[in-house]
């Protein structure tokens, strides 16, 4: 039988569920079971698809084109494995589905109510990973905070789950806060209390609490958690506050997190310990690193951090694969719309466009981009990003005044970019861009095929607007390789500039498949150029 454990979150929200899901999952993978890791988003959206990244965050595409909550990013990342549709389930899914059965009449005319029709809903979707992929383990992280109306639908499922499997076969892993208060000079678990007890009142007791602290917990404090949380000893776990998110699975190993979840689970552990070999090799080189380089990533939501997630963890592992440490600069694009560009990029080892939406800061990566070209900086534009040095080449190389992307400026004389006749007419906006996993053909001894090493790939997407083919051959006179197709609909994917050090757009999203144990070719190599880029300066 397959087991199930939950993970809830008490006191705040950010506390690291989805670290917390993903450490003890690879320590459970490292023990050879077959595990994965769903998040259930109590918000009403169907996806976040089509949320504002200053709202969610980056919005995360798997292979098979779900939009999905950027958690399963760290999931495949710690993983190695990829994640589906099924891996990510909102409220919003939910209740569509739910509606859409009592349209058609599947409930044979009952009351449709939260209980059982939407905790049956929930309970058949988790369940579902493990009918299709006969998993041994499926961690849930539940998302938002326990006392959140959103969420008691999600807790009455479990509750529901642990009495229908047993408590042998569904655990339950709370995430709680034990803040410190400097003015009294003490850690206090009453917060800790409190959320328990809305655990308790809807009607789950906690099997392990996993405390996140800033300074560590004496024998004291955790008696006395145990006490007054009703969870043994050895439950309580220490979660302190790590330099990395990467340390945290090993902090959990410290900690016997997996080794607890195991025994309560009823599972035998074969008396092995998780070895962690490969992810030891990488922490050492993230924190051993012989150089540093500046790599400037110029976007539009750069107030938040989390709306380029992938990207910040990409130069995480692509740095540490070169011994190398990555300063990422967040710059503005609209900062960028000036005459002097020194100011901001002239100490810069490489410069990375970013991918996005909409018109705001278009001039300013087009500037970057023109830099870029002329100083013979390493460049890396992503999905927009190649969109827009598409058209910085188009105007400045190949004299096409006002050469734009649809986009922007619909009526252009030069349209480099333009929408697809497939997505011209669609209104709806969610799930209906070009998403998922598609092949790409390299070009023999071009740069890009250099860096894979291999003449196919598959690469993830999440863009409507396109490279206008009618224009390829002006553009290849003047220096442009379209070093990437797509064999199935000729579309362009991957472009590069003739006699520039590294200069390279791809119109997919590279970063999503990126992971500690393989980080990305493209990241890799384009780190590499930046570095040498700067012992090169440094010669000079």
């Amino acid at each position: 039988m397959t087991k199930y454990i939950f993970v809830t979150g008490g006191v705040t929200s950010s506390l690291g569920k989805g670290i917390i899901s993903a450490s003890l999952a690879k320590l459970l993978q490292e023990r050879k079971f077959k595990v994965t890791i769903q998040k259930f988003d109590p918000y009403i959206n169907v996806d976040p698809g089509t949320l504002n990244p200053y709202e969610h965050g980056e919005c995360y595409v798997t292979d098979d084109g779900a939009e999905t909550d950027l958690d399963l990013g760290h999931y495949e990342r710690f993983l190695s494995t990829p994640t589906s549709q099924d891996n990510n389930v909102t409220t919003g899914r939910i209740y569509q589905t739910v509606i859409e059965k009592e349209r058609e009449g599947a409930y044979l005319g009952k009351t449709v109510q939260v209980i059982p029709h939407i905790t049956d809903e929930i309970k058949r979707r988790i369940k579902l990973l493990a009918e299709k992929h006969d998993f041994d383990i499926v961690i849930t992280e539940i998302g938002g905070t326990v006392g959140d109306i959103e969420s008691l639908p999600y807790l009455e499922a479990f509750r529901q789950m642990r009495r229908e499997l047993g408590k042998e076969n569904c655990v339950c892993v709370h995430l709680t806060l034990i803040p410190y208060l400097s003015a009294a000079k003490e850690l206090k678990t009453k917060p800790t209390q409190h959320a328990v007890k809305q655990l308790l009142q809807a009607g789950i007791q906690p099997d392990i609490l996993v405390c996140r602290t800033e300074k560590k917990l004496t024998k004291e404090l955790k008696n006395k958690i145990s006490l007054f949380c009703n969870v043994d000893y050895k439950s309580v776990i220490e979660a302190i506050d790590a330099d990395t998110i990467y340390d945290v699975p090993l902090l959990m190993l410290k900690e016997k997190l997996d080794a607890r979840v195991l025994k309560k689970l009823k599972l035998k552990t074969s008396g092995t310990t998780p070895e962690l070999v490969a992810w030891k090799d990488f922490l050492w080189r993230l924190k051993n690193p012989s150089e540093e380089v500046k790599i400037g990533l110029i976007g539009k939501y750069n107030e938040l951090p989390d709306a380029y997630k992938s990207i910040y963890e990409a130069f995480v592992h692509s740095g540490a694969q070169n011994e190398c440490r990555v300063q990422v600069v967040p710059i503005h694009a609209q900062m960028l719309e000036s005459d002097d560009l020194d100011p901001y990029l002239g100490d810069l080892h490489g410069i990375l466009v970013a991918p996005g939406f909409g018109e705001r800061g278009i001039q300013g990566k087009i500037a970057a981009i023109k830099y870029a070209r002329e100083k013979n900086k390493p460049f890396f534009g992503i999905c927009l990003g190649m969109q827009c040095a598409v058209v910085e080449f188009a105007r400045n190389v190949c004299k096409m005044k006002g050469a734009a992307s649809t986009e922007v400026k619909p009526k252009t004389s030069h349209p480099l970019i333009h929408l697809l006749p497939d997505q011209k007419n669609i209104t709806d906006m969610g799930g209906t861009m070009r998403l998922g996993s598609y092949k790409c053909k390299l070009s023999k001894g071009s740069l890009i095929h250099k860096v894979y090493g291999r003449i196919e790939v598959n690469e993830r997407h999440r863009h409507r607007f396109e490279f206008n083919n009618a224009y390829q051959d002006r553009l290849r006179e003047k220096g442009m390789v379209f070093s990437g197709i797509n064999p199935e609909s000729d579309l362009v994917e991957i472009i590069e500039v003739k006699d520039h050090p590294f200069f390279v757009g791809v119109q997919f999203h590279p970063e999503l498949k990126s992971t500690v144990e393989k980080p990305h070719p493209i990241f890799v190599a384009f780190v590499k150029a930046a570095l040498k880029y700067k012992l090169s300066d440094e010669k000079t």
